[in-house]
């Protein structure tokens, strides 16, 4: 039983990270927006790419913090948010912004951990769901 709660306290740890970055950006959209091609102005990737993905975003921070943060198709929650944690490294390292390196690897440990985990996710909606099935 100590797993289950332990998984419960990881798993709302690194959601609450993706909720709250989601949350702040959105109502400031356009200026994160300017700020992040602002940062991407000298990189190799073009501001074709940048911009759309500097909108998106914040949308998809805050969704997979939901999906997490409720334990609602978690292994798809957690998958979605690793994605994104890559597409930040891949940023990240364009622009040589080496400070920031290591949060996102965090962030990438903590949800490869809890998908290697994912047998002790019992205080979840997917739980529920699953003893309703049965």
């Amino acid at each position: 039983m100590n797993m289950n709660w332990a998984y419960l306290l990881g798993r709302l740890a690194i959601g609450l990270s993706f909720f709250g970055h989601g949350l702040v950006r959105l109502p400031k959209l356009a200026g994160f927006s300017n700020w992040m091609t602002g940062q991407f102005s000298k990189s190799f990737l073009p501001e074709a790419l940048v911009l759309p993905f500097s909108y998106i975003l914040p949308f998809a921070e805050f969704i997979a913090g939901i999906m997490i943060i409720l334990g609602l198709f978690t292994r798809l929650g957690l998958i979605f948010a690793g994605f994104i944690s890559l597409t930040l490294i891949f940023g990240t390292t364009a622009i040589e912004n080496w400070d920031a390196l290591p949060s996102q690897l965090i962030h990438i440990a903590f949800l490869a951990a809890l998908l290697g985990l994912l047998p002790h996710n019992r205080f979840a909606v997917d739980h529920i769901i699953k003893k309703q099935q049965h």
